[in-house]
């Protein structure tokens, strides 16, 4: 018999990172079910292929508002990194300066925002956002 899908396991592989005790910290970002949902498919998905990814939030100059959000499995840990991990295993590293934009956000997916890839940011942080949300600009 010919399979067309690939095996993918159902769960997420626990991820360690050689995080120092002040790089562990409690989480600064909330994931909403739906966001958790969609990241551990990505995740499960990618440790395939990339052993050990967690997911990496981060913050980038550019976009329509001055700063776009990043959100992408990473299996590079340094220390500028911050990391915590969600009730269900997610593994979430953010570097320092990132955090500094990004704590107190909310994340969701919602499939009716495909438009700009599901992903919905509540950032308290944000002065004001780009019209497809995917950019800020910081509250000075």
């Amino acid at each position: 018999m010919i399979t067309l899908t690939p095996n993918v396991p159902d769960s997420i592989e626990p991820v360690s990172v050689p995080a120092e005790p002040d790089q562990i910290i409690s989480a600064a970002i909330e994931l909403t079910e739906g966001a958790r949902k969609q990241i551990k498919r990505v995740l499960i998905r990618k440790q395939q292929a990339m052993p050990g990814a967690f997911l990496r939030i981060g913050v980038r100059g550019g976009g329509c508002s001055g700063l776009s959000y990043q959100m992408e499995p990473d299996t590079e840990f340094d220390d500028r990194d911050k990391t915590w991990v969600t009730s269900d295993g997610i593994r979430v590293v953010v570097d320092q300066k990132s955090l500094t934009f990004l704590k107190g956000m909310t994340i969701d997916y919602d499939i009716k925002n495909l438009l700009e890839g599901g992903w919905v940011y509540k950032n308290p942080n944000a002065a004001r956002s780009c019209g497809c949300g995917t950019s800020f600009t910081p509250v000075e």
